[in-house]
């Protein structure tokens, strides 16, 4: 019996030893909140391309201490055939807090998108209504990718650098 006992402990230890690892690496939550859009609710159509096609003010809270640069992926899941790309910025400051309306951040590098533009395009959904989430990553690393890059090489370039991430989610439809 005790030897049953010291084997279980010793097969158990060790998993439960690495699911808390696996707890204490995984990534914080950022709170990312836009005055122009609650969670979830729609997008007014000026963040849109039946609108002005300029990014929607987007406020960023709960930024780990130890973040090097910030980075931005705006896409759309539903779109027909695969996800789009709407926007993507990297090497943000990390003292950012607030991205303004029709602005990057200074110094931040902006990547091509599913429009073939390294720029915000804004939801302009074929038909029916669409989610659109805003994602902010934190980074312990600032990113060495050219504005031609796309999301999967920042993708492939954050893989082991987050920190913490977050998002926003809004909707938009076409009349």
């Amino acid at each position: 019996m005790k030897t049953t006992i010291g084997l279980l402990c010793l097969i158990t230890l060790p998993i439960a030893v690495i699911g808390f690892a696996q707890v204490l690496s995984a990534p914080a939550s950022l709170k990312i909140t836009s005055r122009a859009f609650s969670p979830g609710g729609k997008i007014p159509q000026k963040y849109t391309c039946d609108g002005s096609n300029v990014n929607p003010p987007l406020e960023i809270d709960n930024i780990p201490k130890a973040t090097k640069s910030l980075a931005l992926i705006a896409d759309d899941p539903d779109a027909p055939g695969r996800t789009w790309v709407h926007w993507l910025a990297w090497n943000i400051n990390p003292t950012t807090r607030e991205i303004s309306e029709s602005s990057v951040p200074q110094n931040a590098v902006e990547g091509t998108t599913d429009f073939g533009d390294a720029k915000y395009g804004g939801p302009c959904p074929p038909s029916g209504s669409h989610r659109y989430y805003f994602k902010v990553y934190a980074l312990d690393t600032t990113l060495a990718l050219s504005s031609s890059s796309r999301k999967p090489a920042l993708e492939k370039a954050m893989a082991g650098h987050m920190l913490a991430q977050g998002s926003l989610i809004g909707t938009y439809s076409r009349k």
